[in-house]
């Protein structure tokens, strides 16, 4: 698009239409195939916004089939240089409690088969994502999460399964012996693909259950699930009403220059 729309992109559920002041709804091609939905621009707080639920309107794209390299594009081409992701996930430990957020600050990749990027040669392109989530944005969001009373956890390393299926106990049991906090579906390839566009991305964790693993506790069903998160969802706006106006568009994280040394000339070798 010729003219920037929007500062900050927000992917989520079709219920956060309701978020968004003034919205104007449209379609955007992409050379990767349509996107999940329709995009909506708009504003929060007075900041110009994009927003598009990762799943379609209807929840109809589940995370292992969702058009990830699309989603992402589409928000890139309307001049976003921010990307809020806030995501259900499930708790891995006991001390991450349904109803709280995590801050997430690691990702580790249990899929398969996703298209998650978009440098597919010839020139060869190796984008870091050492730390895959924006240093800057992750604070902002803890400190105001911090003044508004959320409960909620700085760091978290989510382990993003393929879906659509959940974990059997024993995957369950292995991710929490390795530390990590959470699990989800849709992190991966979200974080990757943001950085490759030079994009911070934030993800925001809403724990949901406790995941099969968790000693005593048994699996939630799809339910329980839908109506944590949606009670979830009036803090989730609160929080990034306040968010929103605090990021920083002067901000010098490495996210926005991503691909400098990222690729490889044919007289390196």
């Amino acid at each position: 698009m010729a003219e920037r729309a929007a500062t900050i992109g927000i992917f989520g559920g079709s219920g956060f239409y309701e978020f968004v002041e003034n919205p104007v709804r449209f379609h955007v091609d992409t050379p990767y195939g349509p996107p999940a939905a329709p995009i909506h621009t708009g504003t929060i707080a007075g900041v110009d916004i994009a927003f598009m639920p990762r799943h379609g309107d209807q929840h109809e794209h589940p995370a292992h089939v969702t058009n990830y390299r699309a989603n992402m594009w589409v928000m890139k081409q309307l001049g976003v240089d921010a990307v809020i992701s806030p995501c259900a996930a499930g708790s891995l430990q006991p001390e991450v409690k349904p109803g709280e957020f995590v801050i997430l600050d690691q990702l580790v990749d249990r899929t398969k088969g996703r298209e998650d990027t978009y440098y597919k040669g010839p020139v060869a392109t190796h984008v870091s994502i050492g730390d895959p989530y924006c240093s800057e944005l992750r604070s902002a969001a803890s400190e105001t999460a911090g003044d508004l009373g959320i409960g909620k956890h700085d760091a978290g390393t989510v382990v993003v399964i393929q879906g659509p299926r959940f974990s059997t106990r024993a995957e369950s049991q292995w991710f929490a012996r390795q530390g990590w906090q959470v699990i989800n579906m849709t992190q991966y390839p979200e974080a990757a693909l943001a950085r490759e566009l030079e994009m911070c991305f934030l993800g925001i964790a809403l724990i949901t259950d406790y995941d099969a693993g968790v000693e005593g506790v048994e699996p939630a069903t799809i339910d329980e699930i839908v109506s944590v998160f949606h009670a979830n969802n009036e803090r989730l706006r609160d929080l990034l009403f306040a968010l929103i106006p605090k990021i920083d568009a002067n901000r010098k994280c490495e996210c926005r220059s991503a691909l400098e040394g990222a690729r490889l000339n044919t007289h390196d070798f």
